[in-house]
């Protein structure tokens, strides 16, 4: 792949920490923008180049002086209800900011967007869950948009060192890798992947996109695929 350049929303949070990192030790990416209410906690590079910003209503026209102009975009950013203060707040960020940065990086000239979902939402449910219609309206509008390249990872349960810890995480990830430990990998990898697997997922989805390889122009890629891409194939 050509060298280019990238950006990374939600470069603070679990998934979108190890994105950065993993872009940072690449020699294909020559400048990796972020755009976040804090900086990012990353390795000194020579090639990051971050912006800090606590109002997020000013990412979308930050986005569109980045320089040069990002060809690939991953964006992680999300939140929980919780940490919104309600679902109100976390729809702003979730859905409202994940579209408005999207429509950003199309306007802005970006040929790949790379959007981290979450599995489940397309069930029975999902059109009565908000979680799940948040991450679905983000999905159809990244669609709707055009993207000469468009990558949706849906992993299940992360599992990872969060800053802010969920209500029911700790358990989750215990039951998580006990399942590693008692019942083998797959039992794990069935539903619950970590978030270093899904940031390289991420990255080497988009790689592959680059080099002509992705199955279609909106690649959605499953748990299983998120592993097989993250884990299994990757050299890097």
């Amino acid at each position: 792949m050509a060298s280019v350049s990238a950006a990374v929303i939600g470069s603070t949070g679990l998934v979108g920490h190890q994105i950065l990192a993993t872009l940072l030790q690449l020699d294909a990416y020559k400048t990796v923008h972020t755009i976040s209410r804090r900086a990012p906690k990353t390795e000194p590079s020579a090639k990051l180049s971050a912006a800090v910003e606590t109002d997020t209503t000013k990412w979308a026209s930050q986005y569109a002086a980045l320089s040069p102009s990002p060809k690939i975009v991953f964006s992680a950013l999300g939140t929980t209800r919780a940490q919104a203060g309600g679902i109100q707040n976390q729809w702003k960020i979730d859905h409202d900011l994940n579209v408005e940065l999207a429509k950003a990086a199309h306007a802005a000239g970006a040929e790949s967007f790379v959007f981290v979902s979450s599995a489940g939402t397309r069930g029975l449910l999902g059109n009565l869950v908000p979680y799940s219609k948040m991450k679905n309206g983000v999905e159809d509008n990244i669609k709707a948009l055009g993207f000469k390249q468009a990558i949706i990872l849906r992993p299940g349960f992360l599992i990872g060192q969060r800053e802010v810890v969920h209500a029911a995480g700790p358990f989750l990830e215990s039951v998580a890798r006990a399942a590693k430990t008692y019942l083998g990998q797959g039992a794990q990898d069935s539903w619950a992947q970590e978030d270093q697997v899904v940031a390289r997922a991420a990255v080497r989805a988009a790689t592959l996109a680059a080099e002509g390889k992705a199955p279609s122009n909106f690649w959605i890629l499953e748990q299983s695929d998120i592993v097989r891409l993250g884990r299994d194939e990757w050299t890097a």
